[in-house]
């Protein structure tokens, strides 16, 4: 397939109807071809650049790969085994990144917009390979992403978002380029590791691949293989080393249920904002108008892994930044018409998108810009700038909050006094481990101020196993979990220790409880020392442990787990 397409004239001079071509206008036609397939790579570097941040999610990150830096291995606190991070390729890209000393937020954040504007430049070499031949090509789909805020901010924020853009862009290149190569499969099956949803993706290009392909069964293994090679090792290393199938936060936020109702939400709350459905209906009529592509099933591979996407984000209720979680499924939908031909349909519906674009981009914004809208969803990047009172927040501050503001004081009076405390809301108390342990919701920015040798919690489970395997509530996306001071307490106070207003019935029956199955083996899975028999017992106990919940409610968890 490769050989049937070409990225244009080599310039030398060719001839058309018997007659010479000059080179000199060639090397120009060649120039602009590629000058305008590309600039919309610059463009979202630009954009990205200029709403450049880092979110609290992304101080996540920073702590575990600081934590790996200093020796304590891959976990959020030293001495638990949690796995904070959702993005296991970005967590140790972040590792590379720091290991020579540079600052990590900083790299987080520029690494995400280079790997973002990377991903646009891979998306149009796609592009140009697929449609061949030496005209002009206009961006379209390209436009789309181009024209919404979203794409603009998660180009930073620290988050896997760059990462994602990146290999989507180019696993569709090698696959458009090199289908029958292993190579491809190896980079086709990296997609569980860049974020474990974005395995549907890894699923229909694979798919897709063999489609085109169609290897012996002996190329059928060896591609299988290939794939399969470093997300294999690494779910092992996962069940052996934390005791579960997924990283934390998808225990946290419950990955396999379904909440349909509050997905549709979060779908018109990205859609429905910025009209998306206009763009979207101007490119299928342009795409009816056009014929059939070559290549089908090339073409059909992203935008049926899109829409898998979508319809996966939809099912588990969607997430609390707006538009974020949608992004990906809309790049690998416009990706076979990031760029089309200069012909009469595309050239009418080019101009259809431009104007929606320059709408969009200039008019059209969520009506809790820079807040916590009343559905939970967050303008994500407009909080943490108000918070931050920074307008390119990279470190944590908080100089606009003056609860962060008092409980970093708080930790750092703790600290310098070196007694064991274990700072809850209500007041501290004594903490049965050394060092401090500060429990807050806000968990990036309490990771960057609890020293590496405490423990940083939160009640949601992001980065605390007992935590996130309690029952959900009845709260904001990705935050409806919230476990009771009394099970904290129980779990990491000293005995007898209470803070003024805790149940000490309660707590005595969290501490009970806690001694129970699976309880016990839950804490044995995270905190004991890690020797060959535990990574067994961890690797064949890791589905039993990621589906272990319990009530939120001490005295009933004793009752139902104990007997």
């Amino acid at each position: 397939m490769t050989s049937t397409y070409s990225f244009g004239s080599s310039g030398v001079g060719t001839a058309e109807a018997g007659l010479p071509v000059d080179a000199r206008a060639e090397r120009w036609r060649t120039a602009a071809r590629l000058g305008l397939a590309f600039l919309p790579a610059l463009v979202v570097a630009v954009a990205g650049f200029q709403r450049r941040w880092m979110s609290d999610d992304g101080h996540i990150y920073v702590r575990t790969v600081r934590q790996v830096l200093a020796g304590n291995g891959p976990v959020f606190n030293a001495g638990e085994r949690a796995e904070s991070s959702t993005g296991t390729l970005w967590q140790w890209l972040l590792v590379a990144a720091g290991a020579p000393g540079f600052d990590i937020p900083t790299a987080a954040m520029y690494g995400g917009l280079f790997l973002t504007a990377a991903g646009f430049a891979l998306a149009a070499a796609a592009a140009l390979r697929l449609r061949g031949g030496d005209g002009l090509l206009l961006p379209c789909g390209a436009l789309v992403l181009l024209a919404l805020p979203p794409v603009w901010d998660f180009a930073t924020s620290g988050l896997e978002t760059g990462l994602a853009t990146c290999w989507i862009a180019g696993a569709w290149l090698m696959l458009v380029t090199r289908p029958r190569a292993v190579a491809t499969c190896a980079v086709l099956g990296l997609g569980p590791l860049v974020r474990p949803d974005l395995a549907l993706v890894s699923l229909v290009f694979l798919a897709a691949q063999w489609a085109v392909a169609r290897p012996p069964w002996r190329g059928v293994l060896a591609g299988a293989g290939a794939a399969g090679a470093l997300p294999v090792a690494y779910e092992i290393f996962r069940m052996g080393y934390y005791g579960h199938l997924m990283p934390l936060p998808g225990v946290t936020k419950e990955a396999s249920r379904s909440l349909w109702w509050r997905g549709a939400d979060y779908l018109d709350d990205f859609a429905g904002t910025y009209l998306l459905w206009l763009p979207l209906l101007m490119i299928v009529a342009g795409l009816l108008a056009s014929g059939r592509m070559r290549e089908r099933v090339v073409v059909a591979a992203p935008v049926v892994a899109g829409a898998l996407c979508w319809l996966y984000v939809i099912k588990v209720g969607g997430d609390f930044m707006h538009g974020r979680m949608f992004l990906p499924g809309l790049l690998l939908m416009l990706l076979p018409v990031f760029l089309v031909p200069v012909t009469r349909a595309w050239t009418i519906v080019g101009a259809g998108v431009a104007v929606w674009a320059v709408t969009c981009a200039a008019v059209l914004r969520v009506p809790y810009e820079g807040r916590i809208g009343p559905g939970g969803i967050a303008d994500e990047r407009g909080v943490y700038v108000h918070q931050n009172d920074a307008r390119h927040p990279v470190h944590h501050t908080f100089a606009g909050q003056p609860g962060n503001m008092a409980y970093a004081g708080l930790v750092r009076e703790r600290t310098r006094d070196g007694a064991p405390t274990l700072l809850l809301a209500r007041s501290p108390v004594a903490a049965a481990r050394p060092g401090i342990t500060g429990v807050y919701n806000t968990l990036g920015f309490s990771g960057s101020v609890i020293p590496l040798s405490g423990a940083a919690l939160d009640p949601i489970g992001l980065a605390y196993p007992l935590a996130a395997h309690s029952q959900p509530i009845n709260g904001r996306v990705g935050h409806d979990k919230r476990l009771p001071d009394e099970w904290i307490v129980a779990d990491r106070g000293v005995r007898g220790a209470l803070p003024e207003g805790l149940d000490p019935k309660r707590v005595a029956a969290a501490r009970r409880a806690l001694r129970c199955e699976p309880f016990a083996e839950l804490r044995a899975a995270t905190r004991a020392p890690m020797t060959a028999g535990r990574f067994w017992r961890n690797l064949t106990g890791a589905a039993g442990l990621t589906a272990f919940r319990f009530p939120n409610d001490p005295v009933r968890a004793e009752r139902e787990l104990c007997g």
